[in-house]
């Protein structure tokens, strides 16, 4: 009884176009987060931004604004901690910071979604996109930026991603292409992630290696061998 007495059929048309809203905008978020096969995929974002939208648009059913408004100080604070178990530190190195605040994003169009902001929503996800996106040419130019100064130390490294049962092979081949290009590796590492995949990580022994040289090695791996993504980077240290 409680049910039909409470029922409206307004209501629940407006609450499922929040939560389609929701779905498919983070599906979109998450979409890129899965090409690049990062540790919180498609189905992570998507339910991110379906479960913000689900409590914010029950409270705000519940109790209205000054009940939303509340319960959005829990869901920015509570996205954290699902945030920081995507944060990996290796050696020296922090990994999964972009994908944290990926789904700080996702939370939030979300909560959009769930206060019947569509067109808000749909900006914000525009935005998460391009800055997943668009921003990665320029981040990788600017690495690229030779620093002046002689008391720089460059230290450049290759990585490629592949299947768990393909790491030692691809590995060999990734040594053997360095060579070849005369940059020989100084050490290699295989780093496992959470998908079945490894990352294979060689540091080479050169400081100073040529843009275009690297640029062609990792396009012929991604292109002719069994790799999902290739990349490199180069570090300076005083």
């Amino acid at each position: 009884m409680g049910f039909i007495q409470s029922f409206s059929s307004t209501s629940f048309f407006d609450t499922l176009i929040s939560y389609g809203g929701a779905f498919l905008l983070g599906t979109l978020i998450g979409a890129e987060r899965q090409y690049r096969q990062r540790t919180a995929g498609l189905r992570t974002n998507a339910l991110v931004a379906l479960g913000a939208s689900a409590f914010v648009d029950l409270a705000q059913r519940l109790t209205g604004n000054d009940g939303a408004v509340r319960v959005l100080a829990y869901v920015v604070s509570g996205i954290g901690f699902l945030g920081a178990g995507v944060i990996m530190k290796e050696g020296m190195n922090v990994r999964g910071l972009n994908t944290a605040a990926t789904l700080w994003c996702s939370a939030a169009v979300g909560a959009c979604a769930g206060t019947d902001m569509a067109a808000e929503a749909a900006a914000l996800t525009v935005f998460v996109v391009a800055g997943n996106t668009l921003l990665r040419p320029l981040v990788n130019a600017i690495n690229r930026i030779p620093l002046g100064g002689g008391g720089l130390e460059a230290t450049y490294s290759v990585m490629v991603t592949t299947a768990a049962d393909k790491a030692d092979t691809l590995r060999d081949t990734l040594v053997d292409h360095l060579e070849l290009m005369r940059y020989p590796s100084a050490e290699t590492e295989i780093l496992e992630r959470p998908d079945d995949t490894v990352e294979i990580r060689a540091r080479l022994v050169s400081t100073g290696a040529i843009d275009t040289d690297l640029d062609a090695i990792v396009a012929h791996l991604e292109r002719d061998h069994d790799v999902t993504h290739a990349s490199w980077e180069v570090q300076t240290q005083d």
